[in-house]
């Protein structure tokens, strides 16, 4: 990467001397304007549309239209007289979180290199906004004009992020603002299960530009002199909803197959709406299943008679015991004795 710009970070009474470089790249595949029969290129003289004669970059000027013909002609004299065209400071203004700065404020991106003898102070101004949770706004001069910016941290590199002034960004006027559109809350449930069946981690990765590789293609083809494969016809945009609830749920439906998922009704996670049926069925029939079972305990009570029988068997163990012991003891009979044999 080449530095586009050098300057310095002012942080409270600490200069950190920094390189700018932009962030990102257009990917584009860029043509030239040709000739068709030959392939020449074509050129542009830069005329004067008064007296009709070629103009170099030396006799250039800049000139802002007044309106009725006229145009005040600014030199580079006139620009240099400028306190900021020379300036290179990045002025850190305050820390703000980071949820304050609305995204549509963004303009470019540039990453911000130490130079060797600042890379200390430059390390712990990152580290200390990373603690902070918070983005620095900052003042910059880039490109002869003011620019009002954040500082913050991406992959331990401190990324600078010019915003547009707030008076550049354009209030929406349309007319369906003015308009009582209202949202029935069983449309609103079912786009919400939409976005329920669409939801996921952005991982930008998983995304390609189509285009650009279908075009890259072609360029290949026309280079190895190849045929020209067209690629296959994406579904047509469909039409405009009718009936909005059945576009909503044909379109949870097409999101759940296309993740695998059962269709609604097979074993699939329920709907907010047919979640909340759910619960209204399930508390009428709960008074009744209630009862039911109150009842049934009933009829059941009366042949509980275990206990009784317990009691009876614990007052008869001690008539059991005095009889054992009154009672006499049985004798064995005594044994005949043998006869004796005589001589």
């Amino acid at each position: 990467m080449r530095a586009i710009w050098k300057g310095a970070v002012s942080f409270g009474l600490v200069s950190i001397g920094v390189k700018v470089y932009s962030a990102t790249e257009e990917k584009d595949i860029r043509f030239h304007q040709v000739h068709r029969d030959d392939g020449g290129r074509i050129r542009y003289k830069r005329t004067c549309s008064v007296c009709g004669e070629e103009v170099t970059y030396d006799d250039i000027a800049k000139g802002y239209d007044i309106g009725g013909g006229e145009m005040v002609i600014l030199t580079d004299e006139d620009f240099a007289e400028l306190p900021l065209s020379t300036s290179h400071a990045i002025d850190v203004l305050e820390f703000v979180p980071a949820e304050q700065v609305d995204p549509i404020l963004y303009n470019k991106a540039y990453f911000l290199e130490p130079e060797s003898s600042a890379a200390k102070p430059y390390v712990l101004l990152r580290d200390a906004l990373a603690d902070s949770e918070r983005v620095a706004i900052v003042k910059v001069a880039l490109r002869q004009r003011e620019q009002l910016a954040t500082l913050r941290v991406r992959e331990g590199v401190l990324l600078l992020n010019t915003m547009l002034w707030p008076d550049e960004v354009r209030q929406p006027d349309f007319g369906f603002l003015d308009e009582d559109l209202k949202v029935r809350p069983p449309e609103l449930a079912m786009a919400s299960s939409l976005i329920d069946s669409m939801a996921g981690e952005f991982e930008p990765d998983a995304f390609t530009d189509d285009y650009r590789a279908a075009l890259q293609e072609v360029i290949d083809a026309k280079i190895e002199g190849r045929e020209v494969v067209q690629p296959e016809e994406e579904e047509a945009a469909p039409a405009a909803a009718v009936d909005l609830m059945a576009a909503l749920k044909a379109s949870v439906e097409r999101a759940r197959a296309a993740r695998g998922e059962a269709p609604a009704g097979a074993g699939a996670e329920p709907t907010p709406i047919s979640a909340a049926r759910s619960a209204q069925k399930a508390a009428k029939k709960a008074p009744a299943k209630k009862a039911a079972e109150k009842k049934a305990a009933e009829k059941k009570a009366p042949a509980k008679k275990a206990p009784a029988k317990k009691a009876a068997e614990k007052k008869a163990e001690p008539a059991k015991k005095a009889a054992a012991k009154k009672a006499p003891a049985k004798k064995a009979p005594a044994k005949k004795a043998a006869p004796r044999k005589t001589a």
